[in-house]
């Protein structure tokens, strides 16, 4: 008689991007077997809006399911339990049937000016920081309900639960309601003490609290895949689907932060630049200047973020140097010393978030002379980058208890970019050569699922990444010129 074959086990992530979805498999060594990607477009039907259809975020994540399963059984692997993650803010509209109402306005999305000003005008700014760790802001979920309620009432009456993107794929897979805590207090009614929904705040907007899933531990499983969602992609008809967690907090739990490593955080120098610090306790910033969110491990996180990070660099290299590599172009700035000779640069090309809060900041160059050449203007660049996050680090130091960031993004790839966060920062900030993403850490949140580890604490210690620490760069005179030029700024001196 033969024996069976033994299979290996694995676990799956996938997150929802804003240009795509990526699926991940993981085996128990946290080491990724396989992996795929899909993409879905992007909605813009008027000026300051930014929408997708659920539909399509569906159709690929499925269809990329398809490919790991295909992929994995090949290999002699078996799914044993699937997390979720994803672009976090997100509006997704059911009705009672749970069909989709209308298309998701996403966390960039700029329509609900109104809505902010509605909900500071019912619940004092300072009250709404208190209960949910962050001021009313115009990309959050929250005011997107309001929004449809003034704007589409039809379709408002129609509103039965309005879902996370992540946990709409939740739903799809399993026709179960769920969230949790790290992508749900990124809606704005989320209390950060019980992490449960604030009903003095809904009820403040007359909004029922059952238009919003029930929230579990992000590690917890929501259900189980559902035989024709199995059949379509060919997944185990036993797999599990865990919470998982909002994209930053998935991409730190790859990283290995959280409540447990105080002192541990992450940079990340992608299209934005993010500071994540966690915390033990709900400690906001009073008057909301960054973000405090739950994270995915149980515990917190601050969250701050500069709008224009290695998208300024994009940007500069498409307007001005499409014919440079970005390697050339870092390589210019190397020869250029700290302050640029006198040139500064503002990164504030698309408003900014933290600590300004402004969204109607605009991005400058100052100090220019007929000596500069384009090594300063990159140079002053880079510099003014990293003088934003500066800017959010000195509201987050006294809240938080790092002593160390791990790094991750397109721009982390410089180690003198890096070196300029770690001389303004004055924190050691490591290079990690294959810096885990959410969809990573969403698979990670899957394994005690799997029972592939007791608990995630254990997932966390034992297969967080290492990194060198790069050298720190000189910052103090360009620090300077940014305080100027700030100071210059006729909008933060009204």
């Amino acid at each position: 008689m033969s024996q069976p074959v033994k299979t290996q086990p694995v676990t799956l992530g996938i997150d929802i991007g804003t240009s795509g979805v990526k699926a991940v498999a993981l085996d128990a060594g946290g080491a990724v077997v396989a992996s795929t990607t899909r993409t879905y477009p992007l909605l813009t039907p008027q000026p300051g809006w930014t929408e997708q259809r659920p539909q399509d975020w569906a159709s690929a994540t499925l269809d990329a399911l398809k490919e790991l399963a295909g992929t994995l059984k090949a290999d002699g692997r078996t799914p044993l339990a699937l997390g979720l993650s994803g672009q976090m803010h997100g509006a997704v509209f059911l009705d009672a049937d749970g069909e989709v109402i209308r298309p998701a306005p996403l966390w960039n999305d700029q329509r609900t000016g109104a809505a902010v000003d509605e909900i500071e005008a019912k619940i004092p700014r300072e009250e709404l920081i208190a209960r949910t760790g962050n001021r009313a802001v115009t990309g959050f979920q929250l005011p997107k309900v309001l929004w449809l309620r003034q704007a589409e009432p039809e379709n408002f009456a129609r509103l039965h639960k309005v879902l996370l993107p992540k946990d709409y794929l939740g739903y799809v897979l399993t026709g179960n309601f769920f969230t949790e805590p790290s992508d749900a207090s990124g809606i704005g009614a989320l209390n950060l003490t019980n992490k449960t929904w604030d009903t003095e705040v809904l009820n403040a907007l007359s909004l029922n609290v059952d238009l919003f899933p029930e929230v579990v531990d992000s590690w917890a499983v929501v259900g189980q895949i559902l035989p024709e969602m199995a059949a379509q992609t060919g997944l185990p008809v036993d797999l599990k689907i865990v919470a998982g967690g909002g994209d930053n907090a998935a991409a730190g739990i790859g990283l290995g932060l959280g409540a447990h490593r105080p002192g541990v955080g992450s940079v990340s120098l992608g299209t934005s630049g993010v500071l994540f610090a966690p915390l033990d306790t709900p400690t906001p910033d009073p008057q909301g200047r960054v973000h405090l969110f739950a994270h995915a491990d149980g515990g917190y996180n601050l969250l701050g973020v500069t709008l224009a990070c290695a998208g300024a660099l994009q940007w500069f290299h498409d307007a001005l140097a499409p014919e440079t590599d970005f390697a050339d172009l870092l390589a210019e700035a190397g020869t250029v010393p700290d302050g640029a000779e006198g040139v500064t640069f503002l990164p504030y090309l698309a408003g900014e978030r933290s600590p300004l809060m402004n969204p109607d900041l605009r991005g400058s160059w100052s100090g220019l002379s007929l000596a500069h050449r384009r090594p300063h203007l990159v140079r002053a660049l880079l510099e003014g980058t990293v003088c934003a996050l500066s800017d959010t680090y000195r509201v987050m130091q006294p809240l938080s208890s790092l002593t160390t960031l791990l790094s991750t993004g397109g721009g982390a790839r410089s180690d003198l970019w890096l070196g300029m966060v770690s001389g303004a920062l004055e924190l050691p900030v490591q290079h990690i050569e294959h810096a885990p993403g959410a969809a990573e850490g969403a698979a990670l949140l899957a394994m005690p699922a799997a029972g592939l580890f007791p608990d995630l604490k254990a997932v966390m210690d034992t297969l967080r990444p290492g990194g060198e620490a790069v050298a720190a760069q000189p910052m103090g005179q360009a620090l300077k010129q940014h305080e100027q030029a700030l100071a210059a700024l006729p909008d933060l001196n009204a």
